[in-house]
């Protein structure tokens, strides 16, 4: 008879995917599904729209309705996303930042027209503006009101619902445009501690660790899984210590790190894209290997997501990944594996040196929010050093830069392997919005929009009106566009300064090329970068440009989230030689036939124009049918190409002798 005790499993962590696409219905159908597969909670995407307060009408939402995650524009929208899914029962997680009120406004009355006792309601708004500064853009206004209503929103939770985590923040998207891991440890947790500063007078005293308690956090895990783990355990340690030190927290329960994880979006492949299962899983090891620092909930990629949009079976294979992992193996049987390994504990305790150093740094500028700029620039940087890395071979990526011959991928058919969405959503998602407002009561609109301007003003939580506004039929364009009236937009840093920077090695012969076309050209090399839409993601756009300004060229790069129309006036104004847009958002195609056009008809149809972004093979033929000289995608890594590309687009055709 053995003498080995009993062992007690632990629960297994969330099963989510995140998902959304194309129509409220679609998605329902696409989340009820993933349920009956064994999915144990939800994950919404909604699209850019959704996300930066507009209407699927406004003209910055063309061709963006339903690309990237479900449009909702109002209360009808968000029924029928949950229809015969019991919200009382479900664990939902709603990556949504600058709208986060509004659509916790929608979700609640959801649940109260489906009898739901409120108080139950679990899961997790993101509701992380700050990193929406430094890296995901789908910010709308200044840090202070945004920073007052993330605490709007905390406020409102702990009275009204209890076990619903009112903000997640956000060290996802910090890695993914950059961060070395002292950097994500240090911008999340600043990030922190900023919001319970806010909220800190907002409560009692002795119910403050209560709140403190419900703030959770979102991370990323990349394919360094040693690295990445001993960071999480470094987030569990730093986030004990600062609830203890800063805030006094003294019950261990409100103080311990918890966290849902997506692991590494970025360093999925589109070249031999089957390798990226691997890297996966891997990654997914860094998050659930050590108990101490184990994930709560768990979303992963699919294996075809820097192809396009996964297909419902690719996520599906993703989901089987984290199920097998849980239930199949031993790893819930036991204590934490790494307590006590010295190379662990060492690796642990530098990555904390290394953060605390840079939140001393924050500390003295002030904060998170008066960091910002600051932030953004360093996640520049490093990203920068991460791409010289890859294309000097000094950081391995197999398919990519060593091993780069391989069989064609019978995962990829002959549809690309990939969901595309029907255009013609776009137009039935305005139809819907257009029979929702004519049958919805305009006065009570009117005064409910009266209500939340009101509030807005005079500084109180905008919460309640917020959900009395989704009960009057108000739509997220009427909702942000009040927040837009009583606090203006923002337009967030670039981290792109027009100084060259010291990171000029190997680019002299890149740098006399850029010398040698501005003198024909009779003055500098003008290349203009723009991100026409909505999308935010402007890692890539970042990196041109700043790639750029060191070879010599005089840049123009103002950000994100611009017209067609402000992009070839600023083409015309500047005189651009060569034009780059950047899209990954899957819009590409109406929005550069947009450009395209409005470019001819500025008499600018002798300008090249390159686009980058995640576009198939039978788009970039399309955007080449439009007169776009160069399409570059993922696999295309090398900068130092496309600047040469660059280059000889600008030169000026030799004239020919009279």
């Amino acid at each position: 008879m053995s003498d080995v005790p009993a062992v007690k499993k632990d629960r297994p962590w969330l099963f989510r995917t995140y998902a959304g696409h194309s129509t409220a219905s679609a998605s329902n159908a696409l989340y009820r599904s993933n349920l009956a597969k064994g999915q144990t909670g939800l994950s919404v995407a909604f699209d850019l729209p959704t996300q930066t307060g507009y209407d699927s009408d406004h003209i910055l939402a063309r061709g963006e309705v339903g690309k990237v995650g479900v449009p909702v524009s109002h209360l009808g929208d968000m029924r029928t996303l949950f229809q015969d899914i019991p919200l009382e029962q479900m664990n939902t997680s709603m990556t949504i930042n600058a709208t986060a009120p509004w659509l916790l406004a929608l979700y609640i009355a959801v649940a109260e027209e489906q009898g739901a006792d409120v108080s139950k309601l679990q899961g997790t708004v993101q509701n992380d503006l700050i990193k929406e500064y430094l890296s995901r853009g789908t910010y709308i206004l200044p840090p202070a009101p945004s920073l007052k209503m993330i605490a709007d929103v905390a406020d409102y939770c702990y009275t009204n619902v209890p076990k619903w985590n009112p903000m997640n923040v956000c060290s996802y998207h910090l890695q993914e445009a950059g961060a070395t891991p002292e950097q994500e440890l240090a911008f999340a947790l600043a990030t922190a501690t900023a919001v319970l500063d806010e909220l800190r007078p907002r409560v009692p005293a002795e119910d403050f660790p209560t709140l403190v308690g419900r703030i959770s956090f979102f991370v990323n895990a990349g394919i360094r899984f040693v690295t990445e783990m001993c960071k999480m355990r470094a987030f569990v340690d730093l986030w004990d210590e600062i609830c203890r030190e800063r805030y006094g927290v003294e019950d261990p329960k409100m103080r311990r790190f918890r966290y849902g994880v997506q692991v590494n979006s970025l360093g999925l492949t589109e070249q031999q894209p089957e390798n990226n299962v691997y890297r996966i899983l891997i990654e997914m090891l860094a998050v659930t290997l050590s108990k101490k620092a184990r994930a709560r909930a768990v979303q992963l990629p699919a294996w075809n997501e820097a192809l396009g949009l996964p297909r419902p079976w690719d996520q599906q294979w993703s989901l089987r990944m984290q199920q097998i992992l849980a239930l199949e193996t031993d790893l819930l049987e036991y204590p934490d594996l790494f307590d006590g390994n010295p190379a662990v504990d060492a690796k642990v305790e530098a990555l904390k040196d290394g953060a605390r150093a840079e939140l001393a740094n924050l500390d003295a500028m002030g904060g998170a929010v008066a960091s910002i700029e600051y932030m953004k620039s360093r996640l520049v940087e490093s990203n920068a050093d991460r791409l010289n890395r890859i294309e000097r071979g000094e950081t391995v990526v197999v398919g990519v830069n060593k091993y780069e011959q391989g069989e064609p991928s019978p995962l990829v058919d002959e549809e690309g392997g990939i969901m595309v969405v029907d255009p013609a959503v776009e137009q039935e998602q305005i139809d819907r919005l257009n029979a929702w407002k004519d049958a919805r009561d305009a006065k009570a609109v009117e005064a409910a929009l009266a209500d939340l301007r009101a509030a807005a003003q005079s500084g109180e939580n905008v919460m309640g009106p917020s959900i009395a506004a989704a009960k009057a039929g108000v739509t997220t364009g009427e909702w942000s566009g009040v927040m837009r009236k009583v606090h203006g937009e923002y337009r967030g840093p670039t981290g792109v300064s027009r100084s060259v920077s010291n990171k000029t090695e190997g680019l002299d012969d890149l740098r006399a090329a850029v010398d040698a076309v501005s003198d024909k050209l009779g003055r500098r090399l003008k290349f203009l970068m723009g991100k026409p839409g909505l999308d935010g993601h402007s890692n890539g756009a970042e990196q041109i440009a700043f790639r750029a300004r060191d070879c010599g060229m005089d840049i123009a790069y103002e950000g994100i989230r611009l017209t067609p129309e402000q992009i070839v006036k600023a083409a015309l104004e500047d005189e651009a030689h060569v034009v780059g847009l950047s899209i990954l958002s899957g819009s590409h195609v109406p929005l550069i036939a947009d450009v395209m056009d409005r470019m001819r008809a500025a008499g600018l149809g002798n300008v090249p124009v390159v686009v980058g972004g995640i576009i198939p093979d039978e788009d970039a033929e399309k955007l080449r049918s439009f007169g776009v000289a160069q399409v570059y995608t993922p696999k295309d890594f090398e900068l130092n190409r496309i600047m040469q590309d660059i280059v000889t687009l600008a030169t000026p055709e030799p004239v020919a002798a009279e």
